[in-house]
Parts: C-alpha cells; sequence; structure tokens
C-alpha cells in the first residue's frame, strides 16, 4: 500500500543507557487503525501488526502476494477452519497463533509461538530474542489476554538495567505527518520489560525467516 510510513521504528534511537540492541533488519510498512479507511478502532490491532509483518516479507523477500485486508485474513482463517463461519465481517480480535496461521499460508513461512505465562516472566525470553534477532531479524507480533493490545516488537535492548523492547504500537488512528510525530505521542517507543502487566500472559509470534541483509 502506498502513502503508509516506514521503519518507523528508526525514530525511537538507542536506548541511552549502555547496553546493546538488536533489531529489525529490512523495511516494512506502518499499518494501524483506519490506515487504509476500513474503522477498526477498538479490535483491529492484531490485523494491523500482522499486516506490518506481511509488508515486511513482500519487502524483504520479493514477494507478489498483497498484503491481505482485515476482511481477507478473516476469510482466510474461516478457510483454515479456524474460525466459525460468524467470524466473516465481526470485530472479534486476533492474536499470535492466528498470525502464525496466516503467515503460513500465504507465505509458507513457519513461525515459533513463545507463550510467557505472566508478564513478570518475560525476562525468562530474553535469549531466546536475541536469538531471533540475531538469526532472522524479522518483526515480532505480541498479544496478551489481559494487556490485550496486539504490537510488533521491532528490538531488543539490554543493558546495566531491565531489558527493553522497541514496540510499534498499531493503534493509532489519524493521519500522520512524520515518524517524529508517532514517537513522540509514543506509539514507537523502549517499553521495560518490568513495565508490561504481571497479570497478563503473552504470546509472541516469531516469523522464521532471515531478512535479505542478513548472512
Amino acid at each position: 500500500m502506498s502513502g503508509l510510513l516506514t521503519n518507523i521504528h528508526e525514530t525511537a534511537g538507542a536506548v541511552k543507557e549502555a547496553g546493546r540492541a538488536y533489531l529489525v533488519s529490512g523495511n516494512y510498512e506502518y499499518y494501524h487503525y483506519f490506515c487504509d479507511g476500513f474503522d477498526d478502532r477498538g479490535w483491529g490491532c492484531g490485523y494491523r501488526t500482522l499486516q506490518t509483518i506481511c509488508s515486511w516479507i513482500n519487502n524483504n523477500q520479493n514477494n507478489c502476494v498483497k498484503v491481505p485486508s482485515i476482511r481477507e485474513i478473516q476469510d482466510m482463517l474461516v478457510q483454515l477452519e479456524d474460525k466459525p463461519q460468524s467470524f466473516l465481517g465481526s470485530r472479534q480480535w486476533i492474536g499470535s497463533f492466528e498470525v502464525c496461521l496466516i503467515i503460513d499460508k500465504l507465505y509458507d513461512i513457519p513461525c515459533k509461538i513463545i507463550h510467557v505465562n505472566k508478564g513478570d516472566q518475560l525476562n525468562t525470553i530474553v535469549d531466546a530474542l536475541v536469538h531471533h534477532f540475531d538469526k532472522f531479524a524479522s518483526p515480532i507480533m505480541m498479544g496478551g489476554d489481559v494487556d490485550c493490545a496486539s504490537k510488533g516488537i521491532m528490538g531488543l535492548h539490554i543493558g546495566q538495567k531491565d531489558p527493553s523492547l522497541l514496540i510499534v504500537d498499531p493503534h493509532y488512528v489519524g493521519t500522520i505527518k512524520t515518524k517524529q510525530f508517532l514517537f513522540n505521542k509514543g506509539f514507537v517507543k523502549w517499553q521495560q520489560l518490568s513495565d508490561f502487566l504481571d497479570s497478563s500472559f503473552y504470546n509472541l509470534c516469531l516469523p522464521q525467516i532471515k531478512a535479505k541483509s542478513k548472512s
């Protein structure tokens, strides 16, 4: 889709404290609420994060499969018998498992699902995230139950303090003039693991495909 901003995570820059950052490699478009004129406010964040990941795959693998619309995503999930017919045209959200199914169907790319029982256990998957960004450097989808706001993970920072994730949040509604605007409004940010909800579980979908710039 033309007109969407690309690589908006770059506005976050590096975390000020010393340490090491692991970042997504390659280009993607930022999909967010209402970006295509379809009103998905309040429920479409998982779809938009999936669309962002699809755009990354297209940009980095020379894939001719177009980024699916929300309606097309719903239709595919019904065809896969993951959802009932009543799912079509609904406002039901999707999570990391559904994102995994769609990426596999569209691109024949496997995804790894990581489940974390509680937010205060996210530290246990830091090594797995380092491995992912080192080997694949593809965007990650993250969703939860209490914290049901799906989001893209475009990086990880490990320093002397609590590790941080680089969040690309699809919940923005409106016209965007600059990437810096999104950063200033908090739709792009570094979020420490301790700031995630202890009361929520989290599922992460990690596409197992390398960016072309990664060896």
